[in-house]
This record gives structure tokens, C-alpha cells and sequence, in this order.
């Protein structure tokens, strides 16, 4: 039966029914709040990134999908196994090394993974129309107010809405529209990939791992699938691809590339590709701004990283829940609207942030490869350093601290050659931090140091008075800012207390006695308990400078 295509409207409209899309609506129809979904395709369809992160595993527990995602017989991904570094002999790395909690992810069949999630937001109360292609986003007094769509039946229709969600992926039509795209100079990359039958596993234990090789042109990914299929796929230079495309066509290019990298090709000897060749040339980018007025952009429509770690379902749906939130906060709470929106963007490219550094360490410091594609990532970073300059510990932060682990990033830093400014840097962090526990174990044989002690914060440390993600929607907060963080970290009234009683002249007895004043003593007690505890990790992380006396 044909879809209506009368005017329709809706508190807010979600374009794209991608892991971004249904993310962002699944969780503002659980608040009460009307989503019209506009899908372009008919699901199930095709979509690349098959290879889910442990962190993406709570927030799909959240959104309530985990269960059918766990029965729906994708093949569970415990790791990775990988040609990178020092080491041109395959080597494997295990999820559970840093995580006990969530030990494995999945290796997903997309067009089934993104119907489970798309269905998903049906059953919660979102409108979902798919077959609806959205052309155009409507404006009033230079907002947006709706949309403009046309059905693959060649119907048009219009709806209205108070905010307009852009989950539309590479293509980000508000993105696209008001010129927001800001491109990555460093990973000016494209992708060939197919998906091939009778591909080689690796050996047990690693059998459902990703495999990761890098060769003189790039790197490749096979990642098994259920049913006995494998995504595979070359990532080379951008300008040398299109040039090899250009005068092979996709598919001999993709063969030709395979030749070239010895284990893939051994895997894929006894193989035939069912499905491709598919080119993916828009790489690595950020929408600045990513909130406008009347808007929020999420998933590929707001950035997209280079894919060595699996990180863009990860970030579509991260930012789903962050985008409804704040979409939440615009509607209810006009006056966090503005400070909630930079947060918003704070968060998530810290997010990106993470995944960035972390890839572009990773192209410096993979030495298996003498060839134009490495030394020209190797020579684009160098120059990226030169023009920034980070202590030690905004080095360390920026790459492997401060943040739980993703996957396997530390891993490939260990078996790679990183450039010997961040090695230095991050050497000198964790020794810092062994003196600093080492410092503090000792003082709690002796309490009585400890509270003689006199705190100083680092410079640059300080408390502010932010919008935080909260339980469905930005409330304010006080965080922890300091440098190399951009966004600062979250702390408690009792925290915040502590962190703004510390001159660098009271000694810890006397901001005890202070933050306990006028409270029972019972109470007094456990607030002096929790604060003492509070600053032993403050001055472990390195917010507190120093304990002067200890």
C-alpha cells in the first residue's frame, strides 16, 4: 500500500534510519517526544562497517536493541589480528586485556544490524517512513521548520517540525547545504571493498577476528561475517586510487591490491567476490558547527574518522543518545539551549578526537612499509606537530589516557615505532604517575602527613559551570577543566568544593575542618572520608600538582 504523503509534522524529524537515526530516535520517543524518521532506502540495504567496538555494546543495551542484536547469529569478535608495526608477522590482541565487562563485540551483517535498529525505533513510537528521500530542508525566519521529501514512487509530500535532526551519513544534507564540511588533510584515503565467499579464517582462537595487514600501498581489512562471508577491503591513497580506478576499473584495481598483500591474498586464494566492488572516497572530516538553530547533526552527517578502528557505528550511536539529549534540552530548557549545543560538540569531538590521534599515531608509527602512502603519512604528521606543542601530559591525554579503551589501541602503539616526541612524553606521564601512587601509598602509612600536607593545583586546573550529560538530557553541572581537555570532566558538588578550597596555602586538615562546618559529625566524618579519597585521585591524575610535605 502506497504511504500517505499529506503534510505531515512531528516535534522533531530524524533524517536517515542509519545507527545514528534510529539512535537519536529511539531514545526521544522513550521521553514522550513525537519523531518522524525519514529513511530514503527500503530496508534491509546495503551499508559498510561491519565491525563493532566493545563500548558500542552498553549503548545498544541502552537503546534496547542488545537483545536481538545478541540473537540475530552474528559472529562475536573477541579481538584483532594484525601485520602493523615492528613485527611484519601477524599478531593478535584481545578485548578482554582491558575489558572484563564487555570481553567482545560483534562482526555485524549491516543491512540486518541497522534493520534490527530501525525496527527497534518502530517499536518504541517513532513514525518511520522508508522510501522517503528528504531533497530539502524547509526554513522559516532562517530556521529550519521541516522538510521536503520525495517517495521512490516518484510522490512528494512536506513535513513540519520544531527541530531538525540531519542523520543522512556522507552525504549530511544540512552539512552539505550551508557549507559546514571541514576536511582532514592527513587521511586522504579511499576505500575498495567487496564481500567474498570461501575466504580463509584465521587460526583459532582468532578465527572471527578482524585482520588487519598493512602493505607499501595502504593497509587492508577482512572481517568474517556469519554465513561464511567476508568483508575485505584496501585502503590506499586517495589521488593514487582514483588514478589506478581510473585506468583498471574497480575491481581488477582491488584484485591488483590483494596481489600485493601477501596474508590477505593467501586467505582469499580459494575465493570469489559475491558483492562489489564499492568505492568510498569522501574520507575523514568534522561539521563545524555541528549545532545551528533548529538543527543537530549526528553520526557520518557530523564527522567521520578514518576506519582503522571501527569507530564509526561506535560514534553514530554514542551520538544518537548525545544528540536526543540535547535535542531534549533545546525543546524543554531555552535557557541551556546555546551551552548545551557547544558541550554537545565538545563532547563528541573529544570523541573524534580520540579515534583521530590515535589513527594518525598509529600511520606514523608503522615502520613494515617503505613506500610513498607511509612516508607521506609519516611526513604529514611531522608537520602536524610542528604546529602544535603538547606538554607531556596533554600528549599522554590526547592519545591513551584519560579515557577507557575502545579496542586495541595501546596494543599497536607498543608494536609500532611512534614518533619519539610522543614516546618521551607518554614515558614521562606514566613514570610520573608510578612516583605520584608510590608518593601516596606512603603518606596513608602515616595519615597524619597527609593532612599536614599543602595542596596545589596544576596550572590551567579549574572548576566551571557547564551544561553535563545527564539522564536523557543536559542538565547543568560543574566539571573539571584543565589543559587538554576540552571538555572537562564531570565531578560532584563535593569534588567541586574540594577543587575550589585548594590555594596552594591551606593545608588538607584545615579544608577538611572548612567543608565539614555546620554538618553532624557523622556527617563530617564521611565527607572528610570521600574528599580524602577524592584527593588521592585528583593528585594521581595530575590535577593536583603537588602535596607539599609528603
Amino acid at each position: 500500500m502506497a504511504s500517505d504523503t499529506r503534510n505531515l509534522d512531528a516535534d522533531i524529524i530524524v533524517i536517515g534510519g542509519g545507527p545514528a537515526g534510529s539512535a537519536t530516535a529511539t531514545m526521544l520517543a522513550r521521553q514522550g517526544v513525537s519523531v518522524l524518521l525519514f529513511e530514503r532506502e527500503s530496508f534491509p540495504r546495503h551499508h559498510v562497517g561491519e565491525s563493532l567496538l566493545p563500548a558500542s555494546i552498553p549503548v545498544l543495551k541502552e537503546l534496547g536493541a542488545l537483545s536481538a542484536v545478541e540473537r540475530a547469529g552474528f559472529l562475536p569478535k573477541w579481538g584483532a589480528t594484525m601485520v602493523w608495526g615492528k613485527d611484519a608477522q601477524p599478531w593478535s590482541w584481545y578485548f578482554r586485556e582491558t575489558s572484563r565487562q564487555y570481553p567482545h563485540s560483534y562482526q555485524v551483517w549491516r543491512p540486518q544490524f541497522d534493520q534490527i535498529l530501525l525496527d527497534n525505533s518502530r517499536s518504541q513510537g517513532v513514525e518511520v517512513r522508508e522510501a522517503h528521500r528528504v531533497v530539502q530542508v524547509l526554513y522559516r525566519h532562517g530556521k529550519p521548520s521541516g522538510v521536503r521529501f520525495n517517495t521512490q514512487d516518484g510522490r512528494a509530500g512536506a513535513a513540519s517540525c520544531r527541530l531538525v535532526v540531519d542523520a543522512s551519513g556522507q552525504g549530511g544534507l544540512i552539512g552539505r547545504t550551508l557549507g559546514l564540511r571541514r576536511w582532514d588533510a592527513f587521511f586522504q584515503n579511499l576505500a575498495v571493498y567487496g564481500y567474498f565467499e570461501g575466504s580463509q579464517p584465521l587460526a583459532p582462537p582468532d578465527q572471527t577476528n578482524i585482520f588487519i595487514e598493512s602493505y607499501r600501498e595502504g593497509w587492508f581489512w577482512n572481517i568474517p561475517l556469519q554465513g561464511g562471508q567476508a568483508g575485505v577491503g584496501a585502503v590506499v591513497d586517495s589521488i593514487a586510487g582514483q588514478e589506478g580506478i581510473r585506468e583498471f576499473g574497480p575491481a581488477e584495481f582491488l584484485r591488483r591490491q590483494i596481489s600485493r598483500a601477501p596474508h590477505t591474498a593467501a586467505m582469499l586464494r580459494n575465493s570469489r567476490m559475491v558483492s562489489g566492488p564499492f568505492v568510498v572516497k569522501d574520507w575523514s572530516y568534522t561539521c563545524q558547527p555541528m549545532v545551528g538553530d533548529g538543527y543537530i547533526l549526528v553520526g557520518d552527517a557530523a564527522c567521520f574518522v578514518d576506519p582503522l578502528f571501527s569507530s564509526g557505528v561506535h560514534l553514530a550511536l554514542m551520538g544518537g543518545v548525545m544528540a536526543a539529549a540535547l535535542a531534549i534540552s533545546k525543546l524543554n530548557d531555552p535557557g541551556i539551549a546555546d551551552a548545551a549545543g557547544r558541550a554537545y560538540e565538545e563532547l563528541y569531538l573529544q570523541e573524534y578526537s580520540h579515534f583521530r590521534e590515535m589513527a594518525r599515531l598509529f600511520y606514523t608509527s608503522n615502520l613494515t612499509s617503505d613506500s610513498y602512502f607511509w612516508e607521506a603519512r609519516r611526513i604529514l604528521a611531522g608537520s602536524e606537530d610542528a604546529s602544535e606543542s603538547f606538554s607531556p601530559r596533554q600528549a599522554f591525554i590526547r592519545a591513551v589516557a584519560g579515557q577507557p579503551p575502545r579496542g586495541y589501541e595501546r596494543a599497536v602503539l607498543e608494536r609500532g615505532q611512534a614518533p619519539l616526541e610522543f614516546t618521551q612524553s607518554v614515558g614521562a606521564v606514566e613514570v610520573d604517575q608510578l612516583h605520584r601512587r608510590a608518593t601516596l601509598d606512603q603518606a596513608n602509612r602515616d595519615p597524619e602527613a597527609i593532612y599536614r600536607s599543602v595542596p596545589k593545583l596544576s596550572p590551567g586546573v579549574r572548576i566551571e559551570r557547564k551544561p553535563v550529560l545527564g539522564q536523557g538530557r543536559f542538565d547543568w553541572g560543574q566539571v573539571i577543566c584543565g589543559p587538554g581537555q576540552s571538555q572537562g570532566m564531570p565531578c560532584s558538588p563535593l569534588v567541586a568544593l574540594l577543587v575550589s578550597m585548594i590555594d596552594g596555602e591551606t593545608p588538607v586538615a584545615a579544608i577538611l575542618e572548612s567543608m565539614g562546618r555546620g554538618r553532624q559529625p557523622g556527617q563530617a566524618q564521611q565527607i572528610s572520608q570521600s574528599a580524602l579519597a577524592a584527593l588521592g585521585i585528583l593528585y594521581v591524575d595530575g590535577s593536583i600538582d603537588r602535596l607539599a610535605g609528603l
